[in-house]
């Protein structure tokens, strides 16, 4: 695995991936990439304009016109009907589902169906999106689930009886942290049901350690900073992150790799997982206990009203 590239992410032609954030960032990398090496890519978005125009870029070097999917992750009817979608045009055969959107520490909101922003976009959109494609995945012949984390995991903690902050008190990095935690826990009980079920499924975990991406600077104009201070952040952003084409080899290497095998979570291999090339990343401790992760599957089920699969 050293050193590994986009220039080993082996030949695509006949597999499908639905990507989801694939706008910018690293999920337009991702999507650039696996197109150029024939894969046919699903590009999932929820601004239809700035879909439009990634969409096109990605078609300029693409074997394999992108197609575009309409996803709004904090609307479960939105998460509901692009599942379907995809299921129709794919004629239920999905290779790969990439869960690589993410929101990180917005002022306290709530999703179209009241969950608190972070945990409802980043972990129970991408949870109930991965159960209704189920059916599109089982029976391919390498299907994979790829949800990616953070190194900020590390610092959260899950709250199952107060998921949604009605009764702590809102911390933007707290929801982040716990958001991407769940992401975690999610991804390793899948591998735990689908080897269960006898499911040839790999679920695996990435992050992308510190990236350039519009992710932070995101969160800063939500917050409804000066230009000036948003200025100064991206100038910061810039000097102590990784390129987004660096930060997007682990969640491509999960995707592709002979080599990434399910169960596991992959992240630079540099100083504090911060940069560098795909390895073995480290997790907390929570992040690997199955009885939490047990109780979140089943209350996400509850929650989102979708049935987990594999059950």
């Amino acid at each position: 695995m050293a050193q590994w590239t986009t220039s080993d992410v082996p030949d695509q032609h006949g597999r499908t991936v639905l990507i989801t954030g694939a706008n910018s960032g690293l999920g337009l990398h991702c999507s650039q990439v696996l197109a150029t090496r024939g894969a046919r890519v699903l590009m999932a978005c929820r601004d239809p304009e700035r879909g439009r125009e990634a969409q096109q870029r990605v078609a300029a070097d693409a074997e394999v016109e992108p197609e575009l999917v309409e996803l709004d992750l904090a609307d479960l009817s939105s998460v509901r009907k692009a599942a379907d979608q995809v299921r129709e045009r794919t004629g239920d055969g999905l290779d790969v589902l990439l869960n690589n959107a993410g929101i990180m520490g917005p002022p306290l909101g709530a999703t179209r169906d009241g969950f608190e922003l972070q945990i409802g976009t980043n972990h129970l959109g991408h949870a109930a999106l991965t159960w209704l494609l189920m059916p599109a995945l089982r029976d391919r012949p390498d299907p994979r689930v790829v949800t990616l984390s953070s190194i900020a995991h590390r610092g959260g903690s899950l709250d199952l009886d107060d998921l949604n902050f009605h009764r702590r008190r809102y911390s933007p990095s707290r929801a982040y942290a716990q958001s991407k935690l769940a992401n975690l826990l999610f991804g390793f009980e899948l591998d735990r049901r689908a080897r269960r079920a006898g499911l040839p499924l790999r679920s695996v975990l990435a992050h992308p350690g510190m990236s350039s991406t519009e992710l932070a600077l995101n969160s800063l104009r939500a917050r409804s900073l000066s230009d000036r201070v948003t200025g100064i952040a991206r100038k910061v952003n810039g000097l102590i992150t990784q390129s987004a084409e660096q930060g997007a080899l682990p969640q491509l290497y999960a995707a592709t790799a002979p080599g990434a095998t399910s169960g596991s979570y992959y992240g630079p291999n540099g100083f504090a997982e911060i940069r560098g090339y795909p390895a073995r990343a480290k997790t907390s401790t929570a992040a690997r206990d199955a009885d939490t992760a047990r109780r979140l599957w089943e209350l996400t089920e509850e929650l989102t009203g979708v049935t987990a699969d594999p059950a």
